[in-house]
């Protein structure tokens, strides 16, 4: 009889599943980052409000859109929630009970639903100030070089902001995870390993405040046939190369 139960695979108590560990794993790392997201948009939404009204009137009149003027600033702020991730997180949830193959999954889909969440949220400020601007009379100029020429894209604003921030999440995740697992100086030698998705959506889409830098050197875009696929490739690779490193990780952080 004992024989026999010790040889039944291991079963999960109860009505418990893997997938409702694995939500449940979401919601504690959705509840771990949410005073730094909702603190960062509160910041964001009124400094870049309030400068770029302030800069359009000393400009002399409102001639470019607002929001087009902070367009950099998300792709850094989701790089810090990629980077910060595993430091922060890793060593709780492993101690009460999420597997090393759970929390990468889990944390796989907090880094893709963020980017959605971003683009979203971009894309709204857009068309909630395209509206303010044609019903002042005012002309909606964007700053900065997009895949998009006019902000009535939605599509092509959504696919810029998703790429850009997933491939900086990623770039985040996979430099976080190397300086925890590695430690200091062989976290630094695999930087550039970790910034692969970033320079790759970089080079890829050719949009933003780097567009211009890129294409003084005669570098040009190529087409979306082939930018948003080998983007989409490049970070999934990344979240699978994670995956990789976190399986065998110790629960300490290296030193040194």
């Amino acid at each position: 009889m004992s024989t026999q139960t010790a040889s039944r695979p291991a079963a999960l108590p109860g009505s418990v599943t893997a997938a409702g560990r694995l939500r449940q794993a979401v919601i504690a790392m959705s509840i771990g980052l949410r005073p730094m997201i909702v603190g960062y948009w509160l910041v964001m939404t009124v400094a870049f409000l309030v400068g770029g009204l302030i800069s359009q009137l000393i400009g002399g009149g409102f001639d470019n859109s607002t929001w087009d003027y902070g367009t950099h600033s998300p792709k850094y702020f989701s790089s810090a929630i990629g980077i910060t991730l595993t430091p922060a997180i890793f060593a709780l949830m492993i101690a009460h009970g999420v597997t090393r193959r759970m929390f990468a999954l889990a944390g796989s889909i907090i880094l893709v639903g963020a980017a959605t969440a971003t683009a979203l949220i971009w894309l709204l400020a857009y068309q909630v100030e395209r509206v303010v601007y044609d019903w002042a009379g005012l002309t909606q100029a964007l700053a900065n070089p997009h895949l998009f020429t006019k902000t009535s894209q939605v599509g092509l604003i959504f696919t810029e902001f998703f790429l850009l921030i997933i491939a900086h999440e990623v770039a985040g995740w996979l430099i976080g995870i190397g300086f925890y697992r590695f430690g200091f100086w062989k976290g630094l030698a695999l930087l550039p390993l970790g910034l692969v998705p970033a320079a790759a959506a970089e080079f890829l889409l050719v949009a933003q405040w780097l567009a211009e830098a890129l294409s003084s050197t005669g570098y040009h875009r190529p087409s979306l046939a082939i930018g948003v696929p080998g983007v989409l490739a490049v970070s999934a690779l990344g979240l699978y190369a994670g995956y990789l490193l976190l399986r065998p990780m110790a629960l300490k952080p290296a030193k040194g």
